[in-house]
């Protein structure tokens, strides 16, 4: 995904403007220069010193290297995935933390007035309990998809099965999840890229491929951690730069694979379904203690 252009940053000298102002500088000690010699016919010494630093000044803007600050694409993009996760945990606070207490207080304070309000009015307080009740989940459910707290206490396995028994409970979306071993010792930022790869996946499949079977598998491999998605649904046909031909999605995705240092395949043609593959290779520090994990 990442071409060898590089972008260019703040320059640190203007060599454009440095000829403009010597420019300027040689004409008006020109023109004083003019002037003095109609004036008294001699070249006075202070003007002769004047026009050598202008000539000084120009040559050195132009033998000058154009010196720049430039930047790695990789390292914007790198940067760029971490303030996003970052905002994402805020929200995730915010709503379960602020919104949530704010509702759960709500529906508190509307089981006391139906304990207290005539029979007329029980209907209408019981259908403001369950809205409450329908709102509050959904909040936890929001706040949870922007940050699974759970991959640190129950693991990716986990998290994955309890994303996807959430998203496509209410669906009719036959899904299942097959791990071949046990993925205990998963690094966090692999974890992490997976449950976002597979999140952005299902998300995708719901809206645009009205696909009947989803399966999602992860295996533990000697060389790293592979992920598998796929469906059976309408299919597209892959651009080969997706961020530049509107497939965002699947850019972001390709994007949390190569800032691991791993890869993504896309492997769709209309009304033949799609299958998404990712491979996370192991960092050098942990290779051994990730593959050395019993199924």
């Amino acid at each position: 995904m990442h071409g060898s252009r590089k972008l260019r940053g703040v320059q640190r000298m203007n060599p454009g403007s440095m000829i403009r102002w010597a420019a300027l500088l040689g004409l008006a000690t020109t023109g004083c220069n003019l002037v003095a010699y109609l004036a008294s016919g001699a070249l006075p010494l202070g003007l002769a010193l004047i026009n050598g630093l202008a000539f000084a000044g120009l040559c050195y803007s132009l033998t000058r290297p154009n010196q720049t600050i430039q930047f790695q694409p990789r390292e914007l993009a790198e940067h760029m995935l971490q303030v996003q996760e970052t905002e994402r945990h805020r929200l995730s606070r915010e709503l379960h933390d602020d919104i949530g207490q704010m509702l759960t207080a709500a529906k508190m304070q509307s089981d006391w007035l139906q304990r207290r309000a005539p029979q007329a009015l029980h209907a209408q307080c019981t259908t403001l309990i369950n809205t409450l009740d329908e709102t509050l989940a959904k909040v936890r459910d929001v706040s949870a998809i922007l940050n699974p707290r759970q991959l640190t206490s129950l693991g990716l396995e986990a998290s994955l099965r309890t994303h996807l028994l959430r998203t496509l409970s209410a669906t009719s979306v036959q899904w299942s999840l097959e791990c071949q071993q046990r993925l205990d010792g998963i690094p966090e930022e692999i974890a992490v890229a997976a449950f976002r790869i597979t999140q952005e996946a299902v998300t995708n499949m719901l809206r645009h491929a009205q696909a009947k079977n989803l399966r999602v598998q992860l295996q533990r491999r000697p060389q790293g951690l592979s992920l598998s998605i796929r469906d059976d649904g309408l299919g597209f046909a892959p651009a080969l730069s997706p961020a530049g031909q509107g497939q965002r999605g699947m850019a972001g995705m390709a994007e949390r694979a190569s800032l691991l240092g791993g890869e993504l395949s896309v492997a769709s043609e209309p009304g033949q379904g799609t299958c998404i593959q990712a491979l996370f290779p192991w960092a050098p520090r942990v290779r051994g203690r990730a593959n050395g994990s019993k199924p």
